[in-house]
């Protein structure tokens, strides 16, 4: 890795001339973007301040890289931090110099931006609570981590049509998101043995597909053949010329699922005919004294180790402020063997604590993020910052708990919502119980910010489903529409999943009542 970061140095001064020449306007915003992406930059609407994606492996930290990420953007006198729904974190509102500094000061502390965005193998995703998670058949983290690091060692090599999501899930309920990736595994047991179960050619946003599933069980330690040869196919029939299809499930849409499978197939057996890639894994042994506590709250969670726990930390929005992180940094370097894992979820995971730990962390943090389902949504960073975002996702969020704080509303009854700004679906809307996803709509010959309703997402084994859009509600009606349906469920007794189903009518007279254009809800 050290000549890797020798590499990733020397490409720093050159993308500094690029960000000037296209400040001064001599390269255009595409040309920029299209460099920019690999290095995990992005400009900001406006074009003048820029974003930086920090690649954190699968959300893994240990306590020296939380405290760098801080120090850096202290050193740019950021007042917050952003958690994404791909397990990195993003300093925004930045120039380019500071962009340039930073990832160079990063990558001398082993933490990498290049391939953050662009053409290239994304972050590889995993359930945040792989390795401690009650119910999950084995842990994927050592696994996630060989494919994280079989990327870094060839990201300066790869020429995609587009990104390519790689994803592992340590339990049936998918927290990793891998039946809906480019490639995702699945743990399972079976006749006590580990196995994967593989998904192929999914993904969200424009045109959303669930993934393919393999017809047939891996062994672990085949995974990364697996990965060379979706890449490899990727680049034989991924489409170079048109962006808005160059994903691989426009792949599977052209060519149908079986003979998408086939080609895969053929693929796979090049590279187990061609090359050496079995890994050998080792799983942490957990070995930290465990202490009970009878606390219950919601975001202490036991874990399969006797006596420790892990404690959720929710930032609203995803947005982290500096006071919080600094607190959050005093408390843990006071904590032995504790582990830090950024969620699916723009949160954080706090592990191996014991029960007295667990319950001073939720003490401290208690309302300094969220605390219900609902302060818990997700919400993508939105069209004030995002050059393609259409409207104010993060806005939109906080519109949303400041008219239920007004409202003193406060039972728990609404599941966790997630928002983007447009079709993207970087909020995940998609794959939501409940979702939103930002456009502009003329109402009443006036074009005004609205959201797409999505109802009925859901994912895990044999159970992903995408969600079924509804129709259009403007931006100023959301929180109206969210709060109705809140008190109505309260009133109910039931809780949401169960009132969607069984209140159909009442849930679809509460929608009418609020959208654009009528449509009804089919449960």
């Amino acid at each position: 890795m050290n000549n890797l970061k020798e590499v990733f140095i020397n490409e720093i001064p050159a993308f500094r001339e690029l960000g000037h020449k296209f400040l001064n306007k001599e390269v255009s915003t595409g040309d920029f973007k299209s460099a920019s992406g690999g290095m995990g930059v992005y400009a900001q609407r406006g074009g003048l301040d820029f974003m930086i994606r920090f690649r954190i492996p699968s959300g893994i930290m240990n306590m020296n890289e939380f405290k760098k990420v801080y120090e850096l953007a202290k050193k740019q006198n950021l007042d917050k931090v952003h958690l994404t729904t791909r397990q990195a974190i993003q300093l925004h509102s930045i120039s380019i110099d500071a962009v340039c500094d930073t990832m160079e000061e990063a990558i001398k502390n082993d933490i990498f931006t290049r391939g953050g965005g662009g053409n290239f193998p994304r972050n590889v995703s995993i359930s945040p609570l792989a390795g401690v998670d009650v119910e999950e058949a084995f842990d994927v983290t050592p696994y996630a981590l060989e494919v994280n690091n079989h990327f870094m060692s060839k990201i300066t090599t790869y020429k995609l049509p587009r990104k390519l999501k790689v994803s592992f899930s340590s339990s049936e309920k998918d927290y990793g998101n891998s039946t809906i990736a480019d490639l995702g595994f699945l743990a399972i047991k079976k006749d006590n043995k580990e196995y994967f179960k593989v998904y192929i050619g999914g993904g969200l946003g424009k045109n959303p597909e669930k993934s393919v599933e393999f017809d047939s069980l891996i062994n672990p330690n085949e995974i990364l053949y697996h990965v060379e040869a979706i890449t490899n196919l990727f680049i034989a029939e991924g489409d170079y010329t048109n962006r808005n299809k160059a994903r691989t499930r426009y792949i599977v849409d052209r060519m149908g699922e079986e003979a998408f499978l086939n080609c895969y197939k053929e693929h796979l057996n090049k590279v187990f005919e061609s090359e050496s890639l079995d890994v050998n894994i080792e799983y942490k042994e957990y070995k930290k004294q465990g202490i009970k506590t009878t606390v219950k709250h919601n975001r202490l969670i036991p874990q399969k180790q006797e006596g420790l726990y892990s404690v959720y930390f929710h930032p609203i929005c995803g947005q982290l402020s500096m006071t919080n992180y600094k607190l959050l940094i005093d408390k843990l370097d006071e904590l032995e063997d504790i582990e830090i894992r950024l969620s699916m979820n723009e949160g954080m995971y706090i592990r191996n604590l014991n029960g007295e730990e667990a319950v001073e962390l939720i003490k401290l943090t208690q309302n300094l993020g969220g605390e219900t389902k609902l302060e818990q949504s997700v919400a993508c960073i939105g069209a004030n910052i995002c050059q393609i975002g259409i409207a104010d996702s993060q806005g939109m969020l906080q519109d949303i708990l400041e008219y239920f704080k007004e409202k003193n509303f406060t039972a728990d009854v609404l599941p966790k919502i997630r928002i983007s700004g447009c079709t993207n679906s970087c909020g995940t809307h998609q794959i939501g119980i409940l979702g939103f996803a930002g456009k502009k709509k003329r109402v009443n010959n006036v074009v005004t910010e609205a959201f797409e309703l999505y109802i009925g997402g859901a994912k895990g084994k044999d159970k992903t489903k995408l969600g079924s859009s509804i129709g259009d509600i403007t931006r100023e009606n959301v929180p109206k529409f969210l709060y109705e349906l809140a008190k109505s469920i309260e009133e109910s007794k039931l809780n949401y999943e169960e009132y969607i189903l069984e209140n159909n009518e009442e849930l679809n007279n509460i929608i009418d009542k609020y959208l654009v254009e009528e449509r009804v809800v089919k449960a």
